[in-house]
């Protein structure tokens, strides 16, 4: 009997490596090539009527990386100049806990990492969730034109109660 633990143990910790967070994208979404290792998924989403620009949503993976929840959320209150404070929620979707960020204002984010070049982007929105799994943090950001984002808030809210971790 003793033999036959063993690789049952065995298939658990493998099937447990492999596991990652999961989702359904919504069928108005485009995939769009990753544009690096560290990005999940990238989908563009079609602007709104009147908007000059359509929206992104990247998914991010960090390696169990990337700082903490409150660390995310500064960050990502500063890649915005606004007058209003950014609105703040928390979720339970699947067993996987969500904190998110809604901001709105100019975009000022750095157009790569470390790079010295910002954004200058009047009427922007952004909407950021940190989703923690048992591998380690993920990080969604939703980002384009105030209009689009609004536009897209049904299917985002969709995408995001679609998450899971398997």
């Amino acid at each position: 009997m003793g033999g036959m633990i063993a690789p049952f143990l065995v298939a658990i910790a493998v099937t447990a490596q492999t596991a990652s967070l999961t989702f359904t994208k919504p069928p108005a979404w485009t995939d769009r090539a990753a544009g690096s290792s560290m990005r999940v998924a990238e989908f563009v989403v079609p602007r709104a009527p009147g908007d000059t620009e359509d929206a992104e949503l990247i998914v991010y993976y960090f390696g169990g990386g990337g700082g903490s929840v409150e660390a995310n959320l500064a960050r990502w209150t500063s890649q915005f100049e606004s007058t209003k404070e950014p609105a703040r929620t928390t979720a339970t979707v699947n067993g996987l806990k969500l904190t998110s960020l809604d901001i709105s204002g100019t975009y000022v984010a750095e157009m790569r990492p470390g790079s010295s070049d910002h954004h200058n982007k009047p009427g922007y929105r952004m909407r950021a969730t940190v989703v923690e799994t048992p591998k380690g943090p993920y990080f969604i950001k939703l980002t384009g034109p105030a209009k689009t984002i609004e536009s897209a808030g049904a299917a985002f809210g969709q995408f995001l109660n679609s998450l899971a971790f398997k």
